[in-house]
């Protein structure tokens, strides 16, 4: 058995997960019998005992895809890190040897997939005409430098000077208070997306440790299934982090993504 303890975020753990379930592909050639994840997402539980890891993902999901095995077959070494590059590069990820592991261990359950086709419907997202930027401000200052707010604002004038529909969305996410009430003063004349039900703060503290778990258990649903709309809009504008990470998991690619590391764009 593969028991995880991690007491953390919950794409902090999804991240503790997934590369303590590749080490073990990677040291025994073969995948775990039996994982354990009752000691993960403890912030988001009423009760810590339990494990709550079906709410979100389907376990073991047989795919009939022809480019997904359900059983992964061991071809090599796949490099991954403890913290699976939230501050790296993300041009530089295997995603061809990661995906796999993402689809057989992460796919989202059906409660997270009602919730991201709602918000869809209720703000009316067309993913494939929408620039999508998420900004992890608060806590995460602590971890790695976090760029100004007029950065990215730049950096979506440069998209959509570029972009032919010169009436593309634009979807915003953030924990950071702050940042909404700045790109909505910028950006009052344009198509603007603000997922209400996602929970912000004018502190600098994250929000996952100002609430308690059955709060923070409501708000990991819709916030997690942000990320998966965001994931799949046309053009990504984000910060670095394992949300951003994990995003470009659900993403697939990075291709039309705009990353910020350290107040550089990569």
């Amino acid at each position: 058995m593969l028991k995880l303890v991690h007491n953390a975020g919950f794409f902090s753990c999804c991240s503790i997960r997934i590369f303590n379930i590749i080490s073990y592909f990677t040291e025994h050639k073969s995948l775990p019998k039996e994982i354990d994840c009752s000691g993960l997402f403890n912030l988001y539980k009423i009760n810590k005992s339990t494990d709550i890891t079906c709410d979100f993902f389907i376990l073991d999901k047989l795919k009939h895809d022809e480019h997904i095995l359900d059983n992964i077959i061991y071809e090599k070494h796949i490099h991954i890190d403890k913290w699976n590059f939230q501050f790296d590069n993300y041009k530089n990820v295997d995603y061809k040897s990661i995906l796999p592991f993402v689809n057989k261990y992460f796919s989202p359950s059906q409660q997270i997939i009602d919730i991201r086709d709602d918000l869809i419907l209720k703000y009316n997202i067309d993913v494939n005409n929408c620039i999508a930027i998420y900004y992890r401000g608060t806590d995460k200052q602590n971890e790695t430098e976090i760029d100004c707010f007029d950065s990215y604002y730049n950096k979506l004038i440069e998209i959509i000077e570029k972009e032919p529909n010169k009436h593309i969305q634009i979807l915003i996410q953030s924990d950071s208070a702050q940042f909404l009430d700045f790109m909505k003063e910028k950006c009052v004349n344009k198509n603007i997306i603000i997922v209400t039900e996602n929970s912000t703060t004018y502190s600098n503290n994250g929000i996952h440790y100002q609430k308690n778990g059955k709060e923070n258990y409501m708000d990991i649903q819709t916030l997690y299934s942000t990320f998966l709309i965001i994931s799949k809009c046309k053009y990504i504008i984000c910060s670095s982090g394992n949300c951003s990470i994990w995003i470009m998991y659900y993403r697939g690619h990075c291709y039309n993504t705009y990353q910020n590391l350290n107040k550089k764009w990569l």
